[in-house]
């Protein structure tokens, strides 16, 4: 597939409906094409430049800044082990060899079957879990050659699809939708605005009034197997 299929077309629109100038969607309608193709492909690019105004060379100099995006079919699990020096000395090499002898591929490499590529990764920022991997960016931590073993029998029998969709997908919730013109005054918004005409925000969820200068809860969401074993008083904040 090259272009944005028509349903993603939708979902690019929304997305630019969220900002002043075209041209700032271009990231996330970037994800979208790689969620769609699992790449970001050339014909892909020249489309989303036409939605955004922007020629297919100012695209892909774009997207080339970020590692997340790939320009080449990767597959369907993208598995990045950190090399890092935490990971390193807690056996990451070690780790990342067993895994090269495991999948039979090399960093960079995708297995014969399309199932998965192999990375070696910079630092993770799961250190206290160390050593860390991550499949389509969702963390695994505290992983050893037997552990790693598992993962992958457990990714090839589709036992993580739960929680390991596949790569390009960064959050199954639903579409985010652009908010409604602001009320005459500007920064004096009501629930009307940021929530829609059925009260939920782009995601489904019921959209929550923030007063102007309130804190925001900025506070962790652990959901993966491995961040769910971080010990708490790790996300507590100093007395």
């Amino acid at each position: 597939m090259a272009r944005l299929t028509p349903d993603n077309v939708v979902r690019a629109q929304e997305l630019v409906a969220l900002y002043p100038e075209k041209r700032s969607a271009l990231i996330p309608i970037l994800h979208v094409l790689q969620e769609q193709d699992g790449y970001l492909s050339e014909d892909g690019m020249l489309h989303v430049g036409e939605i955004v105004g922007l020629e297919a060379v100012e695209v892909k100099g774009t997207a080339s800044f970020y590692d997340m995006f790939h320009f080449e079919p990767v597959g369907k699990y993208l598995v990045a082990v950190c090399t890092n020096i935490a990971c390193m000395l807690q056996g990451a090499y070690r780790l990342l060899e067993h895994a090269e002898e495991a999948l039979g591929v090399a960093p960079g490499g995708t297995t014969a079957d399309g199932m998965f590529t192999l990375e070696d990764a910079e630092c993770l920022a799961l250190c206290g879990n160390a050593p860390c991997l991550t499949v389509n960016w969702r963390f695994f931590g505290d992983v050893d050659p037997e552990g790693f073993d598992v993962l992958v029998d457990d990714l090839r029998a589709g036992r993580l699809e739960a929680e390991v969709p596949p790569h390009g997908t960064l959050s199954r919730v639903g579409r985010r939708q652009g908010l409604r013109a602001l009320p005459p005054g500007g920064p004096g918004r009501d629930e009307a605005a940021l929530a829609g005409e059925d009260g939920a925000g782009g995601d489904g969820m019921a959209a929550a009034h923030v007063a102007p200068g309130s804190a925001i809860d900025l506070s962790t969401r652990r959901s993966t197997a491995a961040t769910a074993v971080v010990d708490a008083a790790h996300l507590e904040s100093p007395k």
